[in-house]
């Protein structure tokens, strides 16, 4: 018996509706032209579009409809492509819709689009979500043909899936124009998985994209967060710019950069402030470092680093010969790293702003650290030390270190030890500091001496801003001795409202002791001189 005629009743054949041919996506370009330049009740209403601005203008809707469609179907990847052959055609009549109800452009639209701004920038006012309907409107701008937008700025926008949806489908129709993007702070307030949904979207849409920039500060990435940026990150090979700030970089998050990022050479500022790397995660962090000779800002401040990480991260940064700012703060190196940063900083001649307050380096960190410093960073002109438990002990080379620097503007020794005998140190070495702007000594335990030595050499100088000496043991006739030195430039002084002239130093001292002491510790110091360390 023959079964073929029933062999072929039963076999199941299945259609693939998507995506569609190229054929029938040239057929869709022509229609839509063809429906926009027709005249109708419309452009009676809004205007006729010529033929070349018809061209462009279908054609960007059916790239953006199709990424859309592709973007779900994606999503569905068990469908036959039916449902994303229907986003196909609704989002297409949507747009559709749109251009012919904006009308014709004016020659002055096309110009500055053509010229205009690069930056595409919705970040200011208040944190808001945002739904589909609102990303239609705030994104218009990106929608318009010819548009020449190089830079996007989507940070303080909360994006949730449906907005998201929308937005990578512009995005994925300007991706290869794109330069400079910011998704900082884009998912705020939303669960994780719509989060990381959100996340992994953005991801596929601008993958590829030949990015010099690329900022995912206050996300709360973590791991996973980082993972859903993988593909991002991972295709970037010209990327110069890296902000993971507030982000919840772990250690396992720090191994996840480092496994994505490409070591291409070409990166010039690594920022993560404000994340709980740890040790390990630094040592991860220190492996990016390493593949990074083109390094000129480096910040890892407030990440929870002690000395193992701080000593891995000194030892990587001596290969970035090109290093202008440094900013550690706010970690837990001590002494230990502060020695090997002494040994990275004597190599790091092109060193214009350094940043380490809050490391725990005490005076013999501090030491070691000074003396390296007279031997390097010539142009030097931000050191911040604060809060490192800084004595008189090292003052001595601390001062010889910022006596060299003769580009120094900012200088910030605050929360130490210095008293009056490191102060007036202190005072001594930025005489000759033309460029000098603002000194902090506030918390320092000086008195009516060491106050009186600083407001004297800094009052003098053009340049001068700010002094800040609040916090201190200051008496009475000392702040009014102050206050009559800066009563020409009052803006220039810090207040002093929260001086205690009853200081640990001299409660049981009078006035009169006080200041007879006082003068006898200016005079004794008064003559010396700062020398710098020789080679």
């Amino acid at each position: 018996m023959d079964h073929s005629g029933q062999t072929t009743q039963n076999r199941v054949v299945s259609v693939k509706m998507w995506p569609p041919s190229k054929s029938t996506r040239l057929m869709l370009v022509e229609r839509m032209i063809k429906n926009i330049t027709t005249p109708s009740i419309f452009s009676r209403k809004y205007g006729l579009l010529s033929v070349e601005e018809a061209e462009e203008d279908a054609k960007r809707i059916e790239e953006l409809a199709f990424a859309t469609a592709n973007k779900h179907f994606q999503n569905e990847p068990d469908g036959d492509g039916t449902s994303a052959v229907q986003v196909y055609a609704k989002e297409s009549s949507k747009l559709l819709l749109e251009v012919i109800k904006r009308g014709p452009q004016k020659e002055s639209e096309v110009e500055l689009n053509k010229t205009g701004d690069i930056l595409f920038d919705i970040s200011g006012g208040r944190r808001a979500f945002i739904d589909e309907e609102e990303a239609r409107e705030l994104l218009r701008p990106l929608t318009q043909p010819r548009n020449s937008y190089t830079k996007i700025r989507f940070g303080n926008r909360s994006f949730g899936s449906e907005a998201a949806k929308f937005a990578v489908s512009v995005l994925s129709s300007i991706k290869d124009q794109l330069t400079e993007v910011d998704l900082s702070d884009f998912v705020a307030g939303r669960p994780e998985p719509e989060a990381l949904e959100v996340m992994n979207m953005f991801s596929s849409a601008l993958e590829g994209c030949k990015l010099s920039y690329l900022n995912l500060s206050d996300n709360a990435l973590g791991e996973k967060g980082i993972r859903a940026f993988g593909s991002l990150i991972k295709s970037q090979h010209d990327l110069e710019e890296l902000y993971l700030m507030n982000d919840g970089i772990s250690e396992d998050a720090a191994r996840a950069v480092r496994e994505f990022l490409p070591s291409t050479g070409k990166m010039r500022v690594l920022q993560f402030h404000n994340n709980m790397t740890g040790d390990e995660g630094a040592i991860a962090i220190a492996e990016i470092v390493r593949q990074c000779p083109s390094l000129e800002d480096f910040r890892c401040s407030s990440t929870r680093i002690g000395s193992e990480g701080g000593v891995a991260l000194a030892e990587a940064l001596e290969l970035c010969s090109h290093l202008k700012k440094l900013d550690l703060r706010d970690n837990m190196f001590g002494v230990e790293g502060g020695i090997a940063l002494a040994k990275t900083v004597s190599v790091l001649n092109d060193l214009t702003e350094i940043y380490m307050s809050y490391l725990n380096l005490e005076d013999e960190g501090t030491e070691a650290l000074s003396e390296a410093l007279v031997k390097s960073a010539p142009c030097l002109e931000v050191l911040e030390l604060a809060g490192n438990d800084i004595t008189v002990k090292s003052t001595g080379k601390l001062a010889a270190c910022i006596a060299s620097k003769q580009s120094l503007s900012k200088l910030n020794l605050s929360e130490n030890e210095l008293k009056d005998e490191g102060s007036i140190l202190i005072a001594k070495a930025v005489e000759g500091h033309h460029q000098l702007a603002e000194v902090d000594l506030n918390t320092n335990m000086i008195r009516r001496a060491g106050a009186r030595a600083l407001a004297q050499t800094v009052v003098k100088k053009n340049t001068f801003k700010l002094l800040n000496i609040n916090g201190n043991f200051i008496s009475e006739e000392g702040i009014d001795e102050v206050n009559d030195m800066f009563k020409d430039s009052l803006d220039k002084l810090g207040p002093l409202d929260d001086n205690d002239p009853e200081g640990e130093d001299f409660e049981d001292e009078d006035e009169d002791e006080e200041g007879e002491e006082d003068d006898e510790l200016e005079s004794k110091l008064g003559g010396l001189k700062i020398k710098q360390e020789e080679e």
